[in-house]
């Protein structure tokens, strides 16, 4: 369950088991837009954990009305996006977002990440996309080329391995046990009709 500790700004908040995509929290990459080296994933909230929502729109609020004094703008940008719709710059999200908020956050600093036992999780392995974890987040406004509020990555429990998310392919899916029979290489012989 979500839970918003009394020593932390009410800008923080902390989720509840959500999957985690696009986990790119032990290499930085570039942002295009500003040059920054980023550590990010997308968070997938299932919509049935209302309470993690309701930590989020509590923190994002708090973060608006700091912004603007409690009197936000029309037509503010929000992190949450419904996987059973289209994405917000257009096409359709994938199979796993159906059933869950979506959310994309980053930060400009490492996470630390831990495992059920609070010990790091240092290997890039042990934290992939399709993973299930809780993750500490801290909402802030913007006001640049657009006014919105976003959710600033920060430290990572990994809670349970996941179905592996993404297009590769296992070697095992494509391949069996392979045994040389009487010396021959296994290549293809000459006699198919393409050659």
């Amino acid at each position: 369950m979500s839970t918003t500790p009394n020593k932390n700004p009410p800008t923080y908040c902390r989720t509840g088991v959500v999957r985690g995509s696009y986990v790119k929290v032990f290499t930085p990459t570039i942002n295009e837009e500003n040059g920054k080296a980023e550590y990010s994933m997308t968070l997938l909230i299932p919509k049935e954990d209302v309470a993690t929502m309701n930590a989020i729109k509590a923190a994002c609020k708090a973060a608006v009305d700091a912004k603007w004094n409690g009197k936000p703008p029309q037509g503010l940008n929000t992190p949450w996006h419904d996987g059973n719709g289209p994405k917000p710059q257009g096409g359709e999200y994938g199979e796993e977002c159906h059933g869950m908020w979506v959310i994309n956050v980053k930060t400009t600093q490492q996470p630390t990440v831990v495992d059920a036992n609070l010990q790091r999780v240092m290997e890039a392995t042990q934290f992939v996309s399709g993973d299930w974890c809780r993750v500490a987040l801290n909402a802030y406004a913007y006001d640049n080329k657009r006014k919105g509020v976003a959710l600033g990555l920060g430290n990572i429990q990994v809670v349970r391995k996941g179905e592996p998310l993404g297009n590769k392919r296992s070697a095992e899916s494509d391949f069996e046990a392979w045994a040389e029979e009487g010396g021959g290489s296994g290549e293809a012989g000459g006699d198919l009709p393409w050659m």
